[in-house]
């Protein structure tokens, strides 16, 4: 019998780094490791990690420092690094830390069980390529868990956008999208597992382009209807979009498609037009305005998601203003917001930069207006009657947790339904990040 080894793995960043440490862990299931919640006593530590954080890099690199002492106290124990600061940094990872075994990148994890046992002979392992295989459909056939009844679904990776804050194009590549088949084909196999909501994965998520069953390329839009066939399959939801990219018959599956949540994160980054130049986004203030109106017409109650970035280099207090006029029109449900800092490689690295603490100061303003729409649009909901999809148990006796489907965190009391359930609900209370709610 095969030794068991144990898998710990720290994941950083976006919901597609989830989806891809989920993916890393069958990979080396296979090599017969099951996972851990602590590294302490981990055969293997894998850091699945973000770039697009403010010194995401730096961060690794002490956070890897901090675990030499786990490798001298183990000295068997491997170490890697993987996803995005792996793709950017490549070998100066190895070079700067030495007791890191194993560095690769987001479209070659497929290949980790071959690198472990590299390892596992004395050698280092190395892989940032963009490999012409598909490691989706290399890694379909691993041992699979059950799942919670929310899982995440890769569809589209990487960004042809170029925004002059961004290194996503240079750490996840050009815009590649998976084939329908076996998308539907990998959405089905969760329900079969217990998942009944799955939320869509792209960098630019909307710009989906993958060959259709009739040999045609379909948008977002048919693979949503495609996916809205399968049985079991309860709810739909897609992330990350760009404005650009949100096409008419994506805002009319919002209308019409039952299983697609009202619930939208469309990120404008600033409200500024000249801002929104510089940073390279093809959109302005005015048609994303103008789509958000379109979009509104055809879901009403749909709640908006937005992200920002506070401090962009030469952003005046004129154009912050801007962007907190737009804030105030649309009113957003959440919104994720970010201070400025630069990633080297990129144009907006080289230019001239808003003093730190204005930017500081622009962003808690922005925070406290977000914070302030969040709990009014929270508070709007008390008295409403929600569907919630049971996710698992709350902290009190009895109590269940679950989304709403405006994805609003919502806790039952005296509830005897059970996780993958979907029960209707009464909103009885808006506290600082979640509902609390009775059935009905």
């Amino acid at each position: 019998m095969a030794e068991t080894k144990k898998l710990f793995i720290k994941t950083y960043g976006c919901q597609m780094n989830v989806y891809d440490s989920e993916r890393m862990s069958e990979a080396l299931g296979a090599s017969g490791y099951t996972e851990t919640q602590t590294p302490d006593d981990a055969d293997m530590i894998l850091l699945n990690t973000c770039h697009i954080r403010e010194k995401a890099a730096e961060k690794i690199y002490s956070e890897l420092g901090r675990m030499k002492s786990l490798k001298t106290a183990k000295p068997d124990l491997k170490i890697g690094v993987a996803g995005c600061v792996a793709q950017a940094e490549g070998a100066e990872i190895m070079r700067r830390q030495p007791a890191v075994d194993l560095v690769v990148g987001p479209q070659s994890y497929h290949r980790l069980a071959e690198m472990e046992v590299k390892t596992r002979r004395g050698e280092k392992a190395l892989d940032t390529d963009f490999p012409i295989e598909d490691k989706f459909e290399a890694l379909k056939n691993r041992p699979k868990a059950l799942r919670a009844p929310a899982a995440f679904l890769t569809v589209q990776e990487g960004c042809d956008k170029f925004c002059a804050f961004c290194v996503v194009p240079y750490t996840r590549g050009t815009e590649t999208s998976r084939p329908v088949q076996r998308i539907v084909e990998e959405a089905k196999n969760l329900v079969e597992r217990g998942v009944r909501e799955i939320t869509l994965l792209g960098q630019n998520v909307n710009a989906y382009h993958g060959t259709g069953p009739d040999g045609n390329e379909w948008g977002l839009a048919q693979l949503i209807w495609e996916l809205d066939k399968v049985d079991g399959l309860t709810r739909i939801r897609f992330t990350t979009s760009h404005p650009n990219d949100m096409k008419d018959d994506l805002i009319d599956a919002h209308a019409h498609c039952d299983k697609l949540m009202p619930y939208l994160h469309l990120p404008v980054q600033s409200g500024s037009d000249r801002i929104l130049k510089r940073m390279n986004r093809s959109h302005t203030a005015d048609s994303y305005l103008r789509l958000i109106e379109r979009i509104r017409t055809a879901r009403p109650d749909i709640l908006m998601s937005g992200d920002f970035i506070v401090g962009f280099p030469e952003e005046t207090e004129e154009d912050f203003q801007a962007t907190l006029d737009l804030i105030n029109e649309v009113r957003y449900g959440y919104a994720y917001s970010f201070k400025y800092s630069t990633r080297p490689g990129t144009p907006a690295a080289e230019r001239l930069q808003v003093e730190d603490a204005v930017a500081a100061e622009r962003l808690q303003r922005l925070q406290a207006l977000v914070t302030q729409q969040q709990v009014e649009i929270q508070n709007s909901m008390v008295g409403r009657d929600v569907t919630i999809l049971v996710e698992k148990q709350g902290r009190d006796p009895g109590q269940m947790v679950g989304k709403s489907e405006y994805l609003h965190a919502v806790h039952i009391n005296d509830c005897d339904a059970a996780p993958g359930d979907l029960v209707q609900a009464r909103i009885t209370e808006a506290v600082r990040n979640s509902l609390a709610g009775a059935m009905i």
